[in-house]
């Protein structure tokens, strides 16, 4: 194909990832993204997979001098009983490539070749051409393309063209999510060499915490992430009706449950950068109709427990770039690409609900368990399904 024109709304990871595929497939591709601040801010954690992260840098979606934290292995830990000292459950090999989220967004962005990108224009509307294109409609005008992705997260403007009946499921609990420097460790050298090596999924009564290093924005810094599962307080009747954000809520449900080291440190640590979702989860029943086509968490989203928000955008954008090398028409990539993204987004919502069941609405004794109990509790919550996240696990 030659002279085709992508026009993408949203320009975070979904969106910055699906410019580097179109553009390496030789269309002309304009990005709208409706904030006209510094991305590149958002400090917060995610992982990925090693072996992805080979690819995107291979593939020239990422350069090799992006910093990651990889670790090998995934450790998981509970109080002690009747103490506050922290027990190891289990450990499992479970590699990861521990990201700053600020630090991968300006990474693509930089790789978007030739692509326009365009700050601060909000997309009003996007609409069907009777020629079979699509209209994206901005304060400053209209412009026609022959595919228009959605990369415009959970409230896309897009997927109401291809599943306007689609509304997210509410889980029924909340994740706290951000970061703390590295120097909150400074006192904590056991808690310090093993977050060196591993992540660590911390299990309390009702909820769990996951804790990893990511590279900080100061070249050689590092951040201490974390994302806490657990019901909303007794005083909040529903998500997004007053639940506290701050910081002091996430240190009371350290002090509460955590063994006593764990949480000296989440009570130390400045929290640079924090915020409060209540869990949903949706499912779109197909990812793509010409000539629109969802990317991200504009297209299924799914609990953040899978670990699958960017990973899922990335590997949207490497199905782009392969089915529109392969095809002969704009309607002919779109097909591929939802025959392949449409299902695992579907397995990776199932998955999400399974690991939520297990890990939040219906957790175990954590302090009783060992590597057999935990192991058990992992393959119930996969069920067949795959996740780098539980790598060893799977093997058995």
């Amino acid at each position: 194909m030659t002279g085709l024109r992508i026009g993408v709304v949203g320009g975070s990871i979904a969106g910055c990832a699906m410019a580097v595929a179109g553009a390496r497939a030789g269309a002309d591709v304009t990005v709208h993204e409706r904030s006209d601040g510094a991305l590149q801010d958002r400090g917060f954690g995610i992982v990925i997979p090693p072996p992805l992260h080979q690819e995107l840098v291979a593939g020239g979606y990422l350069g090799a001098d992006m910093p990651t934290a990889p670790v090998a292995a995934r450790v998981w830990l509970a109080r002690a009983p009747g103490r506050r000292t922290a027990r190891e459950l289990a450990r499992q090999q479970a590699p990861v490539a521990a990201c700053n989220w600020g630090l991968l967004w300006r990474a693509l962005r930089s790789n978007i070749g030739g692509s326009t990108y365009h700050r601060g224009r909000p997309v009003g509307s996007v609409v069907r051409t009777a020629s079979g294109g699509a209209l994206i409609r901005t304060a400053d005008g209209e412009r026609e393309y022959d595919i228009v992705v959605g990369a415009d997260g959970h409230r896309s403007v897009t997927r109401g063209l291809i599943a306007p009946e689609v509304r997210p499921v509410p889980a029924g609990y909340l994740v706290w999510r951000g970061t703390i420097p590295a120097s909150a460790l400074r006192d904590h050298p056991e808690q310090l060499a093993l977050l060196e090596s591993a992540w660590v999924t911390l299990g309390f009564p009702g909820g769990h915490g996951v804790f990893y290093l990511i590279p900080g924005t100061e070249p050689g810094s590092r951040l201490l992430a974390y994302a806490i599962y657990a019901p909303p307080p007794a005083s909040v009747t529903a998500p997004g009706s007053g639940a506290p954000v701050s910081a002091a809520y996430v240190r009371h449900i350290a002090g509460e449950h955590f063994p006593a080291e764990w949480a000296d440190i989440v009570a130390r640590g400045e929290h640079t950068s924090q915020a409060l979702h209540p869990v949903a989860d949706f499912v779109v029943p197909r990812a793509a109709e010409p000539p629109f086509l969802l990317a991200g968490d504009a297209a299924s989203v799914t609990r953040p427990h899978t670990a699958s928000g960017a990973v899922k955008a990335l590997q949207d954008s490497l199905c782009l770039e392969r089915a529109l090398r392969a095809s002969s028409s704009a309607a002919e990539a779109l097909h591929r690409y939802a025959e392949e993204r449409s299902a695992e987004g579907a397995r990776l919502v199932g998955l999400g609900r399974r690991l939520g069941r297990e890990l939040v609405e219906s957790t175990p004794d954590w302090p009783t368990m060992g590597p057999a109990e935990v192991a058990a509790l992992s393959r119930a919550a996969l069920n067949g399904a795959d996740s780098y996240l539980y790598g060893s696990v799977q093997r058995h």
